[in-house]
């Protein structure tokens, strides 16, 4: 019976093993609710953001071309219905300070059959976005109409001959962009063709064109070029940059309208306190007013130092009118931004060889006179310098009245330098035992020469 008793315990064990093993199994094995998903590993080729005009149609390609100004291969989109070419401008947020990323959600997608593609959800690496925006396909071509440029007469060629020379091939007879798969399109092909007629000198051999380099033709197109930019407005950004602030005087005074002075002298019940503001802001705003200046209707204020300046333009309030040195004229501007319209064009687009080459016949006279806006500019750098010299004059003046003489303050400093060496000093010649001694707490102890004193009867 013990035996018994003792097989079927040792069978009923065994089952329990069993079935716990294979319960386990099955926990294992089967899904639950709190399965941790493992994200896909990163793609190779992330997706990108762009910003595509409406006159593209859907045959619209990105391809590679030769760039105008640094000679590199470079991303385009052409259009083979219109014939027209767009560069991407990329927009990025800067990484330093908040990284940042888009997120994409799944669409439905047309192949050009009647089958529709599903892409998923997904999220790129940054917040990177490319807007296409349209490019004349004449700076595509001009590297290779004014290859040549040293030769005192350049040869008629035809248009495959210009092609040819920008469309560049490497060590392996391969092409670096795909400028001829880009002429096989009849309209791309007439756009270009077009655009070169118009800087260029053409004769007719046979049934095909010869096109030649003219530099007048080129001049007067970047001129045109120039000036439809310029009138229709520069962007925020350069306006502000390049056309505000360069053209900018130095504030030299703050015309203020004290009409509340002159009611605080005629009405007798406007408190004192006011009285006493009004007073101050004069005092701060004019080193040569007095009381009877609260009767004036305005006053004039002439403050070199932009301090002082700020000052005043926030006691006269809301009325202050801030008085500019020298202030440019609308024809003032116009050239000033028709230079920057130029300087855009010829350092983006033009080979830097090209550029140094057109700029004299650019800035010429005979071109545009921007005489009066080099006189402006002369003698807007003048009145900077005397405003720099000005400022560092009263700095010195305010250093003066404060009783900060500089031999006073040299010799405060010279005898805190020493002082200096002088506890360094004592320092490195201590000890590591006595350093540790002065730390002791000795309050209550008696000290040593206490010993040593005769003793009281």
């Amino acid at each position: 019976m013990a035996r018994t008793t003792r097989s079927k315990a040792t069978a009923d064990s065994q089952d329990a093993k069993t079935s716990s093993s294979s319960s386990s199994k099955t926990k294992t094995t089967s899904p639950t609710s709190g399965t941790i998903y493992t994200l896909a590993p990163q793609a190779e080729s992330p997706p990108n953001i762009f910003i595509l005009p409406k006159s593209a149609t859907p045959q619209s390609r990105i391809v590679t071309l030769q760039n105008p100004r640094y000679a590199k291969p470079t991303r385009y989109l052409v259009c083979p219905d219109s014939g027209f070419f767009y560069e991407f401008t990329k927009i990025a947020a800067p990484q330093e300070k908040s990284p940042r990323s888009w997120l994409i959600d799944s669409a439905k997608l047309q192949d050009g059959t009647s089958t529709a593609i599903t892409t998923p959800a997904q999220t790129t690496k940054d917040s990177e976005l490319y807007v296409a925006t349209q490019i004349d396909p004449l700076f595509l071509v001009l590297p290779a109409l004014a290859a040549d440029k040293k030769q005192k007469q350049r040869m008629f060629l035809s248009s495959d001959d210009h092609f040819d020379a920008v469309s560049e091939q490497d060590s392996d007879g391969k092409r670096k962009n795909h400028l001829l798969e880009v002429l096989r399109w009849p309209q791309a092909r007439q756009v270009l063709e077009k655009r070169m007629a118009a800087v260029c000198d053409t004769v007719e051999a046979s049934d095909e064109t010869m096109f030649r380099l003219n530099e007048s033709k080129l001049v007067e197109e970047l001129l045109s070029k120039a000036k439809r930019m310029s009138e229709g407005g520069l962007p925020k950004s350069m306006e502000e940059k390049f056309v505000v602030k360069a053209l900018e005087a130095p504030i030299v005074g703050i015309r203020t309208t004290t009409a509340a002075a002159v009611i605080s002298r005629s009405d007798t019940t406007v408190s004192t306190e006011s009285q006493e503001e009004t007073t101050t802001t004069t005092t701060t705003t004019s080193s040569s007013s007095s009381s009877s200046s609260l009767s004036e209707a305005t006053t004039a204020v002439a403050t070199p130092t932009s301090t002082s300046t700020s000052t005043s333009a926030a006691g006269a309030g809301a009325g202050a009118e801030v008085v500019a040195s020298l202030l440019p004229t609308p024809e003032i501007l116009t050239l000033q931004r028709l230079r920057v319209s130029l300087n855009f064009l010829t350092s983006s687009y033009l080979p830097p060889s090209l550029a140094t080459h057109l700029k004299p016949q650019l800035f010429s006279p005979s071109s545009v006179d921007f005489s009066p806006l080099d006189s402006y500019l002369a003698q807007l750098a003048k009145l900077r310098q005397e405003a720099v010299a000005s400022r560092s004059h009263n700095d010195f003046s305010r250093k003066r009245i404060a009783g900060d003489d500089e031999e006073e303050a040299f010799e405060r400093a010279e005898k805190r330098r020493k002082k200096e060496e002088e506890e360094k000093a004592k320092k490195a010649g201590v000890s590591r035992g006595v350093k540790e001694l002065a730390k002791v707490n000795t309050r209550g102890m008696m000290k040593l020469t206490s010993f040593f004193q005769k003793k009281k009867t």
